[in-house]
């Protein structure tokens, strides 16, 4: 299992997050109707009025400033709505809008307080935000030119005091940047070729908490996907200052921090090693145990691409003591915190000296848990993580003993990549399953509770060797647990059994199913089919339902043990020229005679069962299993009980074999017809003399049941 497979199956992406802007958003606004005839019509008039009023009031009077204060407050209000935005551009809102990211013109010398300075920029940046939420909007805002007035505006603490509008006009630049380049490639590199990135990265230091929130959020959307962005952020150097965000008290500051480092070092393996030089690892793992989720799952994140870089820093993880928190999270009702922590869990899984450690500190139990998810990428780093764990002897006898080959065995998995992911980890505790792992196995099977000595028996059966079959299942009472999960009252456990040992038969050479009639265990005289009811030499005439059949004593004698008691013994056809044949329709004696003079015959199903009590009746091993097999063809989920008792009836050992199989086959199908249970534990006795045969052949190569 590759892990760039994997990484492709779980990762989960941190595309930079649109900047909701919660603070001036109410929670009930999309609950707000599209709005339709009247109300669109007035809603337009609406914005056009304030459009008119942005165009007209660009000077520094007071009026204007105040005016058109009051318009961006107007419009970014009613841009709250998403409903409502469409209207919004509509009425020709943009380019009023991008006009009052600058300030007025002031005369030169012009040293009088500015009224309402940096407010008109506050709101016009805000409504602006508000309106890129959606992607259709975001071309034409910067098609209108607003990235040169917005990077601009980043740039106002530098030549005023930090005062609060300083603050906000700043925090609503960087916003509204965010929402801009939202999963929008080319407005990302725009904002470079504007200059962005430099103040962005020099906000990270600004003392107010809430712009280093906006400047990271900004800074991790633009990361997201863009190599050259990427190169840029970590060129001016921010990568101290976000390992110092790392360590905030704040929850939303470290948050953000950690996932605009986790947009730089995703797919970058150059910056990766830079991040972990400049000290990012012990922070990122002291983040598990944030008491911010989201800061957990970005923190599980980025130590599972951490831990892709060289097995070195896998270890360096572990050692560090990231394991511990990894699998707490494991139990956290956050499907998302559980996804995470098991894609970084799976990438440590993938080196030797972590294996052990994981299963030791309790992983293996929460991990197969998952496997029960519903959610595919969830499902398949837990999936992924057993993979790993599986590859040591040390965590074989753990995972087999809490039931971990029958979580694999039972899980309903929903992408191809778990399933394929699935089968390697059967097949690789498969390899491990002899030496000293499969010395402790049997040491559980024989010492454990029974709890522990099923599910060990059940795996076995899976993953053991042919070659071991008979010391654990013989040898070590392994059947006797298997036959135990079939009969036992819990429908889980009976399922349990009889895949098992569906399993173990079709390992075992011996047990296929069916087979064509062996050679006779006599010598056989074959005269031909020309003497097929031929008077020619007869000497001896059966009356079969009236008619006469013409046969040869000598052919008779050498087919088998009846006709030999017939004829030599002291029956009174011994010396009878006519011999009546009671019970037995003419086409199935014709058929049976033409057997014994030919040593094969095709029989079809509408005559296989009366040919069978025949060949039972007259001995004939060879015809028996010609009708067995043909009966076997039959067996269905309907008649597979009508089937068994055929077997009993006639001593038909294959077709009663074929049964069984079929049973343990198809137990779940059957499970819920009448008579299940009563005719399961009519054949358990069978079904331990049919595996005690098989699991003791000497040379189950040549020999057959």
């Amino acid at each position: 299992m590759e892990l760039q497979r994997c990484e492709e199956q779980g990762l989960q992406e941190r595309k930079g997050q649109k900047r909701k802007l919660e603070e001036e958003i109410q929670e009930d606004r999309d609950a707000t109707p599209l709005p339709t005839g009247d109300a669109r019509r007035a809603l337009l008039a609406e914005v056009t009025a304030q459009v008119k009023v942005l165009d007209s009031a660009f000077s520094w009077h007071e009026s204007d400033r105040a005016a058109a204060k009051r318009a961006t407050h107007v419009l970014a209000e009613l841009a709250k709505n998403e409903e409502v935005v469409n209207v919004i551009v509509e009425g020709g809102a943009i380019p009023a809008l991008v006009k009052h990211l600058q300030a007025p013109l002031s005369d030169e010398g012009d040293l009088s307080l500015k009224p309402f300075e940096h407010e008109v920029e506050k709101g016009s940046a805000f409504a602006l935000g508000l309106l890129a939420v959606k992607p259709e909007h975001q071309q034409l805002i910067v098609d209108s030119g607003a990235l040169s007035h917005l990077v601009n505006l980043l740039r106002r603490y530098k030549d005023s005091s930090t005062s609060r509008a300083v603050i906000s006009v700043i925090r609503r630049a960087a916003d509204a940047i965010t929402n801009l380049a939202h999963e929008n490639s080319s407005i990302k590199t725009r904002v470079r070729m504007e200059g962005g990135i430099p103040p962005l990265v020099e906000l990270l230091e600004f003392t107010d908490t809430k712009v280093q929130r906006a400047a990271a959020g900004a800074l991790r959307t633009l990361a997201f996907k863009n190599d050259e962005n990427k190169n840029q952020i970590v060129e001016c150097n921010a990568l101290p200052t976000l390992i110092s965000m790392l360590r905030s008290d704040d929850a939303a500051i470290h948050y953000e921090a950690v996932g605009v480092i986790g947009n730089l070092v995703h797919s970058s393996p150059n910056i990766k090693k830079e991040v972990l030089a400049a000290g990012a690892l012990q922070p990122v793992i002291g983040l598990l145990t944030s008491c911010c989720s989201e800061s957990q799952r970005e923190a599980a994140l980025l130590l599972g691409q951490f831990a892709a870089t060289d097995s070195d820093c896998k270890v360096h993880i572990v050692q560090r003591g990231a394991v511990r928190p990894l699998i707490e999270m494991l139990h956290s009702p956050d499907i998302q915190l559980k996804e995470m922590s098991a894609f970084a869990l799976g990438r440590l899984a993938q080196d030797t000296h972590n294996q052990a450690g994981i299963a030791h500190m309790g992983g293996l139990v929460p991990l197969l848990k998952l496997l029960d998810s519903k959610n595919g990428s969830l499902q398949h780093n837990a999936a992924f993580a057993l993979y790993g764990l599986a590859d040591n002897e040390d965590n074989v006898s753990d995972f087999i003993r809490v039931g971990g080959v029958q979580r694999l065995q039972d899980g309903e998995f929903i992408v191809q990549a778990t399933k394929d992911c699935v089968a390697k980890t059967l097949k690789r505790l498969e390899e491990k399953i002899h030496g000293r792992v499969l010395n402790h196995l049997l040491y559980l099977m024989r010492v454990a509770e029974k709890p522990v000595q099923r599910p060990v028996a059940f795996a076995l059966a899976h993953l053991c060797s042919p070659d071991d079959q008979r010391t654990i299942f013989i040898d070590n009472n392994g059947l006797e647990l298997l036959l135990g999960l079939l009969g036992s009252t819990n429908p889980k456990q009976q399922l349990d059994g009889a895949v098992a040992l569906y399993k173990l038969a079709n390992k075992a050479m011996t047990l296929s199913p069916m087979d064509a009639a062996p050679p006779s265990p006599t010598p056989q005289v074959y005269l031909g089919e020309q003497y097929v009811n031929n008077a020619t030499l007869s000497d001896v005439t059966f009356l079969v339902e009236g008619r006469r059949f013409y046969a040869h004593r000598i052919c008779l004698l050498a087919s088998s043990d009846a006709f030999r008691a017939m004829f030599d013994g002291g029956y009174r056809e011994k010396d009878a020229r006519d011999i009546e044949i009671p019970n037995i329709r003419w086409e199935v004696f014709e058929l049976m005679m033409r057997f014994i003079y030919t040593g094969s015959v095709d029989v079809s199903l509408d005559i296989a069962q009366d040919l069978l009590g025949a060949a039972d009746q007259y001995l004939l091993e060879g015809l028996k299993r010609l009708c067995e097999y043909t009966i076997a063809q039959d067996v269905t989920l309907d008649n597979v009980s009508s089937m068994y008792e055929l077997s009993e009836a006639f001593h038909a050992i294959s077709l009663r074999h074929t049964c069984i199989l079929f049973i343990l086959e198809h137990f779940s199908q059957l499970s819920d017809r009448p008579g299940h249970s009563h005719l399961i534990q009519r054949i358990i006795p069978e079904i331990r003399n049919y595996f005690a045969k098989a699991l003791t052949n000497p040379n189950p190569h040549n020999q057959r049941l």
